[in-house]
């Protein structure tokens, strides 16, 4: 039975991200809100919960498409390669906000994604999100839970999402009613951005 606790995004209270985070340290699965849609996350230092995410998305770790939802761009160089003037000031302009950018992985990035080329940064707009992270000290690996053969409100009403995700997860925070249009993709790791999903962040960044 996964807990459920109410988290205020205009102004977090610290003893309920405490538990959000003591869930992550320990390997457990949260449901979080963000930005755009509400997201299945865990600590992306810990194997057994991203193989846990993993089997709960049907996919392979080493091929799973999870962005590294990070506080802020401080995190960057932690993940990614050395990235030029240009790219920086896009990031800066967009971020926070509700964009995934695809970014080239630098060679320190956790085991299971070693071999990737590339990786989705996320900073999301979202108090709750990034608090859990400052807190955390390290990034979280985030997958949406938006499902377009489900009904709407099991994605963004969170005691829908607890009626589903029950047995799946360890917390569930209802941060208010989720949105239902995704992150707009961005891919950044060549010389010009390629929009891969148009989705809530608007396209005039560039």
């Amino acid at each position: 039975m996964a807990e459920f606790i109410r988290i205020y995004e205009e102004n977090p209270n610290q003893r309920e991200i405490d538990k959000a985070v003591k869930v992550l340290k320990r390997g457990g699965l949260i449901i979080y809100p963000t930005d755009t849609v509400y997201g299945l996350g865990c600590d992306i230092t810990n194997i057994k919960a991203l193989d846990r995410v993993a089997r709960i998305k049907g996919v392979k770790l080493e091929k799973a498409n999870f962005s590294f939802v990070c506080h802020d761009l401080s995190n960057l160089s932690d993940y990614v390669k050395q990235i030029d003037n240009t790219v920086f000031k896009i990031l800066k302009r967009a971020l926070p906000g509700p964009y995934t950018f695809i970014l080239p992985g630098s060679k320190s990035l956790p085991n299971p994604f070693k071999r990737r080329k590339t990786v989705g940064i996320r900073v999301p707009n979202n108090n709750i999100a990034l608090d859990i992270v400052k807190t955390l000290g390290n990034p979280i690996i985030s997958t949406s839970i938006r499902d377009d053969d489900e009904v709407l409100e099991y994605t963004t009403d969170p005691e829908l999402i607890l009626e589903k995700w029950d047995n799946l997860v360890d917390l569930v925070i209802d941060g208010g009613y989720g949105g239902n249009e995704p992150s707009t993709v961005i891919d950044l790791s060549d010389s010009d951005p390629l929009v891969v999903r148009e989705g809530k962040g608007s396209l005039d960044i560039f």
